[in-house]
């Protein structure tokens, strides 16, 4: 039996049938604004909060700064407590775009990747750290050396990515086959205002509810309804996210 590392996310572990496998590393993906960020920061801060678990944070786009408000406003009041107390390790885009050589980059990083005091890892985004790279060939190598390096210091990571396309499976990169599971956070236009919905995709090692569900996010963060799912992405029909019949030109 594998065992699992929980995201103590509502809703989220039930549908992974007891949360990630531990040591895997599961790819996120999904359009701007829906919520990618903020599941990788709940991750992180239920790890320490609930389960004692320590997490590293890297990101590409942000200062820590920006990233302790975005944790507060979404009411994550601890944040800057574990960060202070050395429970959360943040390396932002002024450390990681200190230098252009991703060699020298992750040198910086690979003490606290191997350090035990760290179960957590979360990227986000992979979008912004295959700009290192000038090939298809070398992005390979580097993401194929960088998850290598996730599992043997025992780390569960999230890596984010984000996509264009509305409905997931019409991108299927080189990500997608080369980490453990994807998730894919998903934003409907309806009207005036959105509907949100989750779909775990893959996850090796472990039977996963392969269904779409609806999630919203509030204080507090991301909350799943497991109850509710939208339809099986297996056998049924998604949803239509285009314009209605009738508005076609």
């Amino acid at each position: 039996m594998p065992e699992f590392v929980k995201t103590g996310i509502e809703g989220l572990d039930s549908i992974l049938n007891g949360g990630i496998v531990k040591n895997a590393a599961v790819l996120v993906s999904g359009n701007p604004g829906t919520g990618k960020s903020i599941l990788g920061l709940q991750y992180l801060y239920n790890g320490v909060d609930m389960y004692d678990e320590g997490g590293i944070y890297l990101t590409f786009e942000e200062s820590a700064d920006d990233i302790s408000q975005a944790a507060e406003s979404i009411g994550f009041e601890k944040w800057d407590e574990f960060v202070d107390a050395g429970r959360i390790k943040i390396y932002d885009k002024r450390t990681l775009l200190r230098s252009g050589d991703f060699s020298s980059t992750l040198d910086t990083i690979l003490d606290d990747l191997q350090d035990t005091q760290y179960d957590r890892l979360v990227l986000d985004s992979l979008t912004m750290f295959q700009l290192f790279f000038e090939s298809e060939q070398e992005k390979r190598q580097y993401l194929l050396k960088f998850i290598d390096i996730l599992k043997d210091s025992g780390l569960t990571s999230i890596l984010t990515m984000e996509q264009s396309a509305v409905f997931p499976d019409t991108e299927i990169g080189l990500e997608n086959f080369l980490t453990d599971g994807n998730i894919y956070l998903i934003q409907s236009p309806a009207g005036s205002t959105s509907n949100r919905y989750i779909w775990v995709a893959k996850m090796r090692k472990q039977a996963i509810k392969n269904s779409m569900f609806p999630l919203e996010i509030d204080e507090g963060g991301i909350k799943i309804y497991e109850q509710a799912a939208g339809f099986s992405m297996v056998g049924d029909s998604p949803p239509w996210f285009g314009e209605e019949e009738g508005n076609l030109e």
